[in-house]
């Protein structure tokens, strides 16, 4: 499997980086300060492909794979790889990179280590953007019929091992191309290129693994740290920008949702549907580069501990 598609990120380089748990792959390039991007289910750094180099003309852009997904490969599955874990494994990476604060910008399952990673690391995270997600305990608790129906992976894959392992290796492709499908409205929406990175990917017995214990760490550890941070009355200390798409139907305002776990929340509805780095990259762009560039201090923080 390759590790990159080199003619969708221009003038970028391979990433590789061993940290104590993790062989991350992905890409990186560009000039400036430091920015992670973090992907999500069910498909690997490519999704950046339309953003990351727009971006990289400002900022030091750094796109891997989660562990596990994609080319990022684990040395030990246990304890489960929360995304307390992942967080954990992505500040190494940055460190070894040189980087002790970023921003991040994370997408669906990536939002969820990027909003972990604030959490556990506040002296790291400069500026954290959530695009199409809400934090792992207030999507459990508003779980309706329309949710379970349409997102019913979220409790298939974390159902405990190796009963969805076993049922996914019957035929892996047919099942991603289908939750491609339902995110995208078409898999037709999604460039020959990009799809045939993910359904590589997901061919894979290691990556389908990986993705199960994520969703498990979802049902269990993610949500029992979230529910910890609630009690204590933990916020996001950085400035936060969240995109969700218009045909959101919650019952709660995105912003008043995320206005919960953190004191500087602003974003609004764009176009499309939950592809927002794929499908509405346009509209992405416009919300995200402004929130990235804005320099001033959030609310609370001293001068010396402006975001860098």
């Amino acid at each position: 499997m390759a590790d990159a598609i080199p003619e969708l990120f221009p003038g970028f380089a391979p990433l590789q980086v061993n940290t104590s748990d993790v062989a991350f792959k992905g890409v990186i390039g560009g000039a400036g300060p430091p920015l992670l991007l973090l992907h999500g289910y069910p498909q690997t750094h490519v999704t950046w492909r339309y953003i990351a180099p727009r971006l990289a003309r400002y900022f030091t852009v750094i796109a891997p794979d989660l562990p596990g997904y994609g080319a990022s490969r684990t040395v030990a599955d246990q304890p489960r790889w929360s995304k307390r874990r992942v967080a954990q494994a992505l500040v190494e990476m940055m460190e070894q990179l040189g980087h002790s604060r970023f921003a991040v910008v994370g997408h669906d399952r990536g939002a969820r280590a990027g909003y972990r990673m604030a959490l556990d690391h506040p002296q790291r995270v400069t500026r954290y953007a959530s695009l199409t997600v809400m934090p792992t305990l207030d999507v459990w608790e508003a779980m309706d019929k329309p949710f379970a129906l349409a997102n019913f992976h979220w409790f298939f894959l974390a159902q405990p091992f190796d009963l969805p392992e076993r049922l996914l290796a019957v035929d892996p492709e047919a099942f991603i191309k289908n939750a491609l499908s339902k995110m995208a409205g078409d898999l037709a929406n999604i460039d020959p290129q990009a799809l045939d990175a993910y359904v590589t990917a997901f061919r894979q017995p290691s990556v389908r693994h990986a993705m199960c214990e994520d969703y498990r760490a979802a049902a269990n550890e993610d949500t029992e740290h979230d529910a910890a941070d609630r009690a204590a009355g933990r916020q996001l200390p950085c400035p936060v920008l969240v995109l969700w798409p218009k045909t959101y139907a919650g019952a709660h305002s995105p912003l008043a949702i995320w206005g919960k776990w953190a004191r500087d929340v602003r974003g609004e509805a764009i176009k499309g549907g939950h592809l927002q780095p794929e499908e509405s990259p346009d509209e992405v762009m416009k919300a995200l580069l402004p929130f990235l560039l804005d320099r001033s201090s959030p609310p609370g923080l001293s001068g010396e501990e402006r975001p860098a």
